[in-house]
């Protein structure tokens, strides 16, 4: 149908995807404060449902985190095996400088949070909150403000966060794991390498492929390992080189049919049922009063950008990795506070770092919400004061006074274009003369103590530009 394709190609772009996880935000947020229906929020957020006997009675909320939230790791996956096989990761020195901006990205708001909470008496447990970055929010805000910016800060944006994404995952398996079931973890090891095989023997068709990887899904989740780490083993092993006569790769493919599902499903889901702080409760204002939340926005809005900002500069300054040269400072300088736009990971680590704490885990992601909102807001200023610059030096370049199809920035050494551009103003002036004329003969005088050509001005040749 030509409205669901539509809606696809929609949800495949930053922007809507971004929209509709913003839009899915304030619902919940909306959902969780509204007196007459606030107490609805946590009765459909705890709900439960699935088969117990195969270890998978969840409430919604666990559903969407660990089962929905898969769809979104997948797509990383592909992203990061893109990236490794085909993209900016491929070449070392060229994904040296993002790399390097990302683990710095990640290690400052570790020890900002530390620092916070070493100082104030806190738990060390959320050191890991504000090292992650929302790569789908911050493209949204980059390519809803930065429509005039170099092509090159979105692809740096990109590199970083999906190896952001990378070390998240990484954080996620080693620290957040509970007690590991070696029968399961073996299980779901097992299916991974069948689906590896059926892969590279080329055995096509989703009704293998999809119940495996449920399969796969629900070991996984049933061994202690936290579920989303299968969506990223499986996204990872997908081919994504093309080989003759192909138009796409597999993975390209695969990530063209799922991402709809990931951005306007998977992802909002989350955020529906993760989001939703209740603010009249206490969360907001403790945000600014406990060491855990001030952590976790300090680092979000002052460790993320020093640390991918500074690291950038360090690592141009003592490597030999090169900053792009379509990009200025300043530039990298707001893409570093961009990537302070935690959400979507950062409000999964909070709630897998203080799930014996309920009270605190809604502190934090109230952190989250307010650290990644101010993070948003200062990049975007940012970001419009660069967009602004990119613009004027585009209308500069696309300037063509003399209309010779050839723009006037590049013709600054030639004589014959000041001459045409001479002649230009000449014919401009005689112009105005002949309007300033016509002007004071229709007044019915030229002025005091002269006619219209002395109110004019001489139109004679030595009044002209030489």
């Amino acid at each position: 149908m030509p409205e669901r394709r539509y809606v696809a190609d929609a949800l495949r772009t930053e922007t809507v995807g971004g929209v509709v996880l913003l839009a899915a935000a304030v619902a919940a947020l909306l959902w969780a404060n509204i007196p007459a229906i606030s107490a609805s929020y946590d009765t459909v957020r705890d709900a439960h449902f699935g088969p117990a006997a195969l270890g998978l009675d969840l409430s919604l909320q666990h559903w969407a985190a660990d089962g929905l939230l898969a769809l979104f790791f997948f797509v990383a996956g592909i992203e990061l095996k893109r990236e490794l096989v085909a993209g900016d990761l491929r070449d070392p020195r060229a994904a040296a400088l993002p790399v390097i901006a990302a683990v710095c990205g990640m290690a400052v708001p570790a020890l900002v949070y530390t620092a916070v909470n070493t100082a104030g008496g806190g738990s060390l447990g959320g050191w890991a909150v504000p090292t992650a970055t929302d790569i789908a929010f911050a493209l949204a805000v980059l390519a809803v403000i930065g429509t005039s910016l170099p092509s090159a800060l979105r692809a740096f944006l990109l590199t970083l966060a999906v190896v952001d994404d990378l070390f998240a995952i990484l954080i996620i398996a080693v620290f957040f794991t509970g007690d590991i079931r070696l029968p399961q973890l073996a299980g779901a090891l097992a299916g991974l390498a069948l689906m590896w095989l059926l892969l590279r023997t080329g055995v096509r068709g989703w009704y293998v492929y999809v119940p495996l990887a449920a399969a796969v899904w629900a070991l996984m989740y049933n061994s202690g390992v936290h579920a989303t780490i299968a969506g990223v083993a499986m996204g990872l092993m997908l081919r994504c080189t093309r080989r003759e006569g192909e138009e796409d790769s597999p993975g390209e493919h695969i990530e063209h049919l799922v991402r709809p599902l990931s951005a306007g499903i998977a992802v909002p889901l989350f955020a529906l049922f993760s989001a939703g702080v209740p603010l009249s409760g206490g969360a907001l204002a403790q945000v600014f009063a406990r060491p855990e939340p001030l952590g976790v926005v300090l680092g979000l809005v002052v460790g993320k950008t020093a640390g991918v900002f500074g690291g950038t500069w360090l690592a141009a300054r003592f490597t030999r990795a090169e900053l792009n040269k379509d990009l200025a400072w300043p530039d990298v300088l707001a893409v570093s506070g961009l990537a302070g736009i935690g959400f979507t990971v950062s409000l999964l680590i909070g709630e897998l770092a203080f799930a014996d704490d309920p009270r605190l885990a809604e502190e934090v992601k109230a952190a989250v919400l307010v650290g990644s909102l101010v993070a948003a807001v200062l990049a975007g200023v940012l970001l419009k004061l660069r967009d602004r610059t990119y613009r004027a030096l585009s209308e500069a370049e696309e300037l063509d006074e003399d209309h010779d199809g050839i723009p006037d920035v590049y013709e600054a050494g030639n004589p014959q274009y000041h001459l045409r551009m001479a002649r230009i103003h000449e014919d401009k002036a005689a112009e105005h003369r002949r309007l300033a004329r016509a002007a004071a003969a229709a007044a019915g005088s030229g002025g005091p103590g002269g006619n219209a050509e002395g109110a004019a001005g001489s139109s004679a040749p030595g009044d002209r530009p030489a």
